[in-house]
């Protein structure tokens, strides 16, 4: 049966529909495009490092080599992964998941995530996804970090908690703006919810999104977690903004 489906509907690259060998996968150029990060990366926000040289610095205290953002911004999260750099053909699947109605890209993505997780993980782990407000989910009609936060707990046998956090107020898009806009951007604009703190308190917590860039929206939705109690937080995202060399 399956045979036959694939002579119907042959397997289709993820970004751009080219035929490819197996489902889930990608095509020659997209695949050139594709920036995994597997080597060497900071152990704090996942953003690729040029090689652990002598411009990288570690953080004594944690034991990570950290980028020069993480030494300059302090993280309320612990240590954190990205499947991919957000450029090229991760910013193409980024997008398309986040505003393309691509839902089918969820499973793939979700497992690439998941893979990235694999170092963050520790024993009943809670997988939770930032949240997005109910105005932009009506919109939208889902959450993207919500379908890999799923994935990545369902491939790993985590507890996955979808309501674990909420937004309290709209804000815009995190697209422009400075640094210090996006963090005022989302100050105080996630919390746990009472009923779900008690689910929390103690426990390891993998909060989930879809890009990181500044780490804003990261940054306030750890400090809500941290404040309801948890215990040490880690994050993964499926693609980490990088600046330009």
């Amino acid at each position: 049966m399956k045979g036959a489906l694939r002579l119907i509907y042959p397997p289709q690259c993820l970004c751009c529909s080219a035929p490819v060998a197996e489902e889930g996968g990608l095509c020659t150029a997209c695949w050139r495009e594709a920036e995994f990060i597997q080597g060497t990366c900071c152990g704090r926000c996942g953003v690729p490092l040029p090689g652990g040289g002598p411009g990288d610095e570690a953080d004594e205290a944690a034991g990570l080599l950290v980028c020069d953002d993480c030494l300059r911004v302090q993280r309320p999260w612990l240590r954190g992964r990205a499947a991919l750099a957000y450029r090229g053909t991760g910013r193409k699947l980024a997008l398309m998941l986040k505003h393309g109605d691509r839902l089918d890209l969820a499973p793939a993505l979700g497992d690439w995530v998941a893979r990235a997780a694999l170092p963050l993980l520790r024993p009943d782990m809670v997988v939770v996804p930032v949240p997005v407000h109910p105005r932009r989910l009506l919109k939208r009609k889902y959450n993207q970090a919500e379908m890999l936060a799923r994935r990545v707990a369902r491939a790993h046998g985590l507890a996955h908690l979808p309501g674990g956090l909420r937004r309290l107020r709209h804000t815009p898009m995190q697209d422009h703006g400075s640094v210090g806009d996006r963090f005022a951007n989302v100050a105080d604009a996630i919390a746990v919810p009472a009923r779900m703190a008690p689910r929390l308190q103690g426990r390891a917590v993998l909060l989930v999104d879809d890009v990181m860039a500044s780490g804003a929206t990261m940054a306030a939705a750890a400090e809500a977690l941290r404040a309801a109690g948890t215990g040490p937080i880690s994050v993964v995202v499926l693609a980490r903004a990088v600046k330009d060399a």
